[in-house]
C-alpha cells in the first residue's frame, strides 16, 4: 500500500485559523481568503505573499489597471502565499510556524488585498525581525500540539501548485482579450512535496530566525 499523502493545504488553512484565534494582531486575517500553494525556488526564500487586489480590495488602480481574479469555490481570494522548497527541505516544525506568521504580517491590517505599507523590509530592516520575534515565540508556546505535529511531517504531501499562474496587471483592451481574468481551480492541481523535517536544536528554541527572504 502507498504511503498516505496529507492534505497539507488543510493543515495550513487550521494553521491561519488558528494564529487568527489566538494572536490578537492577526484577528483581521481570514484563512479562507488565502490561497497557499508550492513554488519553484526563489534564491534562499522560504515564502513570499502575493496582494491579489488594488487599495481597499479593488481589481483596478486609478490608471485602470486590473488584476487577475482568483476565485476558489466561489469565493474571491485576496492573497496568495507561495511555499518554497526551503521550507519543505530541511526545516522545522517551528521554522514553518514562523514562515507563515511571517506572510500573515505583510499583510495590510484592513486585510483588503494588500499589503502594510509599513511592514516592509525595505522599510523596516533589522527592525522587522525584531517585530516579529516576539510574535512568533507567544504564538509557538500556545500552538497545538497536533498542528506541530503535522507540520513536522517528513514524507509526501499533496499540496496546491498552479498549472497556470495568474500574470500581473493588465490593462482592458484589445490586447487583453487573450489575457485570462480569472482563476479558479481550474488552474490548480494537487502536486506532491516531499518534506524533510530536522529535529530542532536545543539551543533553537521555537522563534528560531530562518532567513525567510
Amino acid at each position: 500500500m502507498a504511503p498516505r499523502r496529507p492534505n497539507f493545504n488543510k493543515t495550513l488553512r487550521a494553521l491561519i485559523r488558528d494564529i487568527a484565534a489566538r494572536m490578537p494582531e492577526f484577528s483581521h486575517v481570514k484563512a479562507s481568503r488565502i490561497l497557499v500553494v508550492a513554488g519553484e525556488a526563489r534564491r534562499a526564500s522560504r515564502g513570499t505573499v502575493k496582494p491579489l487586489c488594488f487599495r481597499g480590495g479593488r481589481a483596478a488602480d486609478r490608471a485602470g489597471r486590473r488584476k487577475p481574479v482568483v476565485r476558489i469555490r466561489g469565493r474571491r481570494m485576496l492573497y496568495c502565499i507561495t511555499l518554497r522548497p526551503l521550507f519543505f527541505r530541511g526545516s522545522t516544525a517551528q521554522a514553518r510556524v514562523e514562515t507563515v506568521i511571517h506572510e500573515l504580517f505583510h499583510m495590510s491590517r484592513r486585510f483588503d488585498g494588500t499589503l502594510h505599507a509599513g511592514r516592509r523590509h525595505a522599510v523596516l530592516g533589522a527592525e522587522f525581525s525584531r517585530k516579529l520575534r516576539p510574535l512568533v515565540r507567544r504564538y509557538l508556546k500556545v500552538c497545538p500540539v497536533e498542528l506541530l505535529s503535522e507540520l513536522a511531517h517528513t514524507g509526501e504531501v499533496r499540496i496546491f501548485q498552479w498549472l497556470e499562474r495568474p500574470g500581473p496587471a493588465y490593462h482592458p483592451g484589445a490586447r487583453s482579450r487573450r489575457v485570462r481574468k480569472v482563476y479558479t481551480e481550474e488552474q490548480l492541481y494537487f502536486g506532491i512535496a516531499r518534506m524533510v523535517t530536522r529535529k530542532p536544536r536545543a539551543s533553537r528554541e521555537a522563534g528560531a530566525r530562518p532567513k525567510l527572504h
